[in-house]
C-alpha cells in the first residue's frame, strides 16, 4: 500500500512576512499572476505594483487584454471596512473594470458587501473577493492556493440588463453556445490546457496556455461564417519571433500551405 503524506497549512507570514515586500512582489511575477489569471478566468497580461491614486496606493494595477483595468489589493489579514473602502476609492479612481480582493480570511460581512456590490453595479464593475491559503506536503515547499469567497453575478446582471432592455443578441448566445462546445470538448481532450474559462456571449474565448505572456483567442466571424484561432503575444517580441521563425513549420501542420 502507498503511504500518504498529509497536507499541513502554513501560516501566510511565515511564508510572506511582508504584505508590500513580499507577498505583492511574489503575486506580480509573471507565474504567479497566470496562477491568479486561471482562479478567477480573467487573463491579466500587464502589470504595476504601488500605482498611486490620490493618497493612496493599490497594491497592483493590471489589465487585460481588451484594455480594461484590473486593480489588485492584498490583505494578509482578515477583512475590515478600511480596505473595503480602498477597493472602492480605487475602482473609482482609477475607472478599473476588476476589482480583486485578496484576504487571509473574509468576514461574513464583507463577503456581503461583495456581493451587494456585483448585485448593484453595472457589468462594468466586477468584484472578486479571495481568500490565500499555503499548503506543504511534508518537507515540501509551500504553494499557495486561492479560494473564491465572492465573485461577479452574471446571471444577475444579464436579467439587470434584460429589464432595462439592455438584452444580449440571439446571435451572441449562438456564439456563447458554440464557444460552450468548444469548452467541453477541450476539458475532454486537451491536455495542456490546465483550465477552462467560463464562456461568454460574445465572439471570442480566450484560451490559457500556461503563461502570462501568450494566450490563444477562439474567434467567430457570424457575417463571412468563419471561424479562427489566433495567438495573442502581450509585449513580447522575443517569443513572436522564435514563432515567426517557425512559421512555414507551423503553417504546413495546419495544413494551411
Amino acid at each position: 500500500m502507498i503511504e500518504l503524506s498529509k497536507l499541513v497549512q502554513i501560516p501566510l507570514r511565515e511564508v510572506w512576512k511582508h504584505e508590500a515586500l513580499d507577498f505583492t512582489q511574489w503575486l506580480a511575477l509573471p507565474a504567479n499572476i497566470e496562477l491568479l489569471s486561471d482562479t478567477i478566468g480573467v487573463n491579466i497580461t500587464e502589470t504595476q505594483t504601488e500605482v498611486g491614486v490620490g493618497q493612496f496606493h493599490v497594491d497592483i494595477l493590471a489589465e487585460d487584454e481588451h484594455g480594461r483595468k484590473i486593480v489588485i489589493e492584498n490583505q494578509l489579514e482578515p477583512t475590515n471596512h478600511d480596505h473595503l473602502g480602498k477597493i472602492i476609492t480605487y475602482a473609482s479612481g482609477l475607472q478599473a473594470e476588476v476589482v480583486v480582493w485578496i484576504v487571509e480570511r473574509a468576514r461574513e460581512e464583507h463577503e456581503q458587501a461583495i456581493n451587494w456590490l456585483n448585485e448593484n453595479t453595472t457589468e462594468d464593475a466586477n468584484f472578486f473577493l479571495l481568500q490565500i491559503e499555503a499548503w506543504k506536503i511534508g518537507d515540501s515547499r509551500p504553494a499557495p492556493r486561492f479560494n473564491i469567497v465572492a465573485k461577479p453575478n452574471d446571471w444577475a446582471k444579464t436579467v439587470k440588463q434584460s429589464a432595462t432592455g439592455n438584452t444580449i443578441s440571439d446571435l451572441k448566445l449562438k456564439q456563447q453556445d458554440f464557444f460552450e462546445l468548444l469548452r467541453k470538448y477541450g476539458e475532454d481532450n486537451a491536455q495542456v490546457v490546465r483550465s477552462w474559462r467560463k464562456t461568454q456571449p460574445q465572439h471570442w474565448y480566450d484560451i490559457s496556455i500556461g503563461t502570462s505572456q501568450a494566450h490563444l483567442s477562439a474567434t467567430i466571424n457570424s457575417r463571412d461564417l468563419l471561424v479562427g484561432m489566433e495567438v495573442y503575444i502581450s509585449n513580447n517580441k522575443e517569443l513572436f519571433n522564435k514563432l515567426f521563425g517557425r512559421k512555414d513549420s507551423i503553417e504546413n501542420q495546419l495544413g494551411m500551405q
